[in-house]
């Protein structure tokens, strides 16, 4: 017997968001990886996040919370200060591993691309709460 299987709504939202945010994070990711060629890593990881935030933004308005009806220099302002908490949750997370716990435990491979990967997925379910229910409500 072949079930069809129906997603809800905030389901379907949901999986968007992470879509979304998916494409946001490796532009976040890839453009820190080009960043840092030039600057240092923190700055390189700042100037990353707000590209890809850039990039979230604009995407979630247009495919994710399309039926908000709040204005957009709302959305614009709850947006930033959804994603200020989360680039610290992101910087923290990627300098403590890369800085002290990789080097405590002796990983040398990659340790700022690995860090950086951790660090950027952290912040995905407080973001889409945020999102959900500041940003775009």
């Amino acid at each position: 017997m072949t079930r069809i299987v129906t997603l809800k709504p905030a389901h379907l939202r949901f999986i968007k968001f992470l879509a979304v945010g998916g494409f946001a994070a490796a532009v976040n990711f890839g453009s820190r990886i080009l960043f840092n060629v030039w600057v240092s890593y923190p700055l390189a990881i700042l100037i990353a996040y707000l590209l890809g935030m850039l990039t979230a933004f604009c995407l979630n308005r247009l495919l994710v919370f399309q039926t908000s009806t709040s204005p957009l220099h709302r959305q614009a302002i709850w947006f930033t200060v959804v994603n200020i908490l989360a680039l610290f949750q992101t910087l923290a997370i990627s300098l403590l591993l890369a800085r002290w716990i990789f080097p405590a435990i002796g990983m040398t491979w990659e340790a700022e691309l690995c860090a950086h990967a951790i660090g950027v997925s952290v912040p995905i379910v407080t973001s889409y709460l945020g999102h959900k229910h500041l940003s775009f409500r």
